[in-house]
């Protein structure tokens, strides 16, 4: 199964994938891409370290969307590449329909809540901000609706009283590179 991981930031999901690979544990899957929006991103740094290729694609004209001339770019190099499964780690742009068509029943996203509480941004601030005792994260096929595409699997990350926004944080970030590694190579075929 070829993986394309598309991500935003520092990549610390996508190491989590790339590690599970190296030591063996992401079965028939492999990451063949990453590609990010940003050009400074730390996750295009992870493809050099992995063995893998990775590339900026300039997504614009939006800023917090794929959409027009920045969709077709991102369109044409995903398909480039040939995937089973597009992983969204950490990838900040909201997808739109032509992305969702051209890839349709491929593409999953890791959101750091126990969807369909706290969808959107700061899920893991609007969780410790509403005192729940239990959160996580959810890995979800991804639709039109935003973090509300169907739960492939979840995590549950117990709150403790001594929990701080920061150690909650490092504790959902923990039960996320857990559980991406382990749905990619469930989804394919270990």
């Amino acid at each position: 199964m070829r993986v394309v991981i598309l991500g935003s930031g520092r990549g610390s999901n996508a190491e989590a994938i790339l590690a599970a690979q190296q030591a063996g544990r992401l079965g028939r899957a492999r990451v063949v891409q990453i590609i990010s929006d940003q050009p400074a991103a730390g996750i295009l740094a992870l493809g050099p370290r992995f063995g893998v290729t990775a590339a900026f694609v300039d997504p614009a004209p939006f800023k917090t969307k794929l959409e027009g001339e920045g969709e077709a770019r991102f369109i044409a190099a995903v398909n480039a590449c040939a995937p089973d499964l597009v992983v969204l780690a950490g990838f900040m742009r909201v997808l739109k329909p032509g992305f969702l068509g051209a890839f349709a029943g491929k593409i999953i996203n890791l959101h750091p809540s126990l969807l369909p509480s706290f969808p959107g941004l700061d899920s893991i601030g609007q969780a410790f901000r509403r005192g729940v005792k239990v959160t996580g994260c959810t890995v979800h096929a991804v639709t039109l609706d935003v973090d509300g595409g169907p739960i492939i699997d979840q995590a549950e990350v117990r709150v403790d009283p001594a929990d701080t926004l920061e150690s909650l944080t490092a504790k959902v970030h923990a039960a996320e590179h857990a559980l991406l590694p382990a749905v990619i190579a469930r989804l394919g075929g270990r």
